[in-house]
Parts: C-alpha cells; structure tokens; sequence
C-alpha cells in the first residue's frame, strides 16, 4: 500500500470527523464535532491511501512556542504500516518550520511517542495545555492520560525506533577512583 501525506482541506472534513469518531471507544480520542474538524482542517495532515484518507493527525497551536499532536488515529484496517510515524514525522516537521520550540501530546499510549523521541513528563509542564483545553475537561485533575513533549530545537528530531540504540558498554574500573571495600565486622 502507497501511502502519501499531505495538508488537510475542507473537503477531508468527512473522512476525518469519520476516523475520529470510528476510534471514539477505544477511549484514546476525545470527541471532535464535525464543524470543529472543517473549520481546522487545514492544520491536519492527511494519510492517504488508494485515494481514501486512512490517517490524520492535527497540529494545534497552544501558545507562540508550543503546539500539540491533536486527534491522531490512522484506520485499524491500515495499522502496522508505519502510517502513524510518518503522521507524527510531518506534524514535527511542519510544527518546526512554523517556529514552535516544543511538541506535546496527551495520550493513554506514550510508547508510541517515546519510541520517537518525546519524553513523559508531568501535566503541569505543559500549562499552556492545561489553560487551554484540561480546565474545562470533566477529568480535570483525574485525567488517565501521559503528557508527553519533543522539543524542537535545531538538531532535535525523532528518532526512527526501527534502528537499534547503540549498544552501552561498561568501562572498566578507573584507576583513579578509590573502590569502598567492606571489611567483615568482628564482634
């Protein structure tokens, strides 16, 4: 299966109002109305295969310097493909080139995020998502999800979790540092 990305026009709308609410009860997206979807469609980016939107995932603004991975889901039938990298990969990028300093997103998986590159870290490091969309959440303060960022810095970008981290070797003993030695104690 050929998959292309592109940016999200107000004809996906469907599709991706469609994905989104297809994954509702796996309880890993949070619902999105129709009119929300097309008003923001051009900040998705779009997963397409064989001319049918399989994936999105949206690049939301929460300040000048950090912007979140919102209402990323690529169809189940599609899964496994890489769909979901590639998604994460051009929002990263895009998120760049617009000049934010920082990635984040909300999720009850991070492996998938971590396997890329994003750190867990507490929900308070990311205030801009808490004004911005958790205050008014019925799971305020009881909230299941993992705060996850990347930051965005010249140099920082994902990693590819399909290359193997390098190997960690264990240095011999220095001759410099003096080793505590426990001497038996005798009553």
């Amino acid at each position: 299966m050929n998959i292309q990305l592109r940016t999200g026009v107000a004809s996906d709308a469907t599709a991706i109002h469609n994905l989104i609410t297809a994954n509702l009860n796996a309880g890993h997206l949070l619902p999105r109305t129709f009119d929300d979807v097309e008003s923001h469609a051009d900040r998705f980016v779009v997963a397409v295969a064989d001319g049918k939107v399989i994936g999105c995932g949206e690049l939301a603004p929460l300040s000048p310097d950090v912007a979140e991975v919102r209402s990323l889901v690529v169809d189940e039938a599609c899964r496994g493909q890489r769909a979901g990298f590639a998604l994460v990969t051009a929002i990263a990028d895009r998120a760049r080139e617009l000049g934010y300093g920082t990635l984040c997103a909300f999720t009850h998986a991070p492996a998938h995020f971590v396997r890329l590159g994003f750190s867990i870290v507490p929900h308070q490091w990311v205030p801009e998502k808490i004004s911005h969309d958790c205050v008014g959440c019925a799971q305020f303060r009881h909230c299941g999800q993992y705060a996850v960022t990347l930051p965005l810095r010249a140099g920082v970008g994902l990693r590819l979790d399909q290359t193997a981290p390098p190997s960690r070797a264990v240095a011999a003993p220095r001759a410099s540092v003096e080793r505590l030695r426990l001497l038996p104690v005798t009553a």
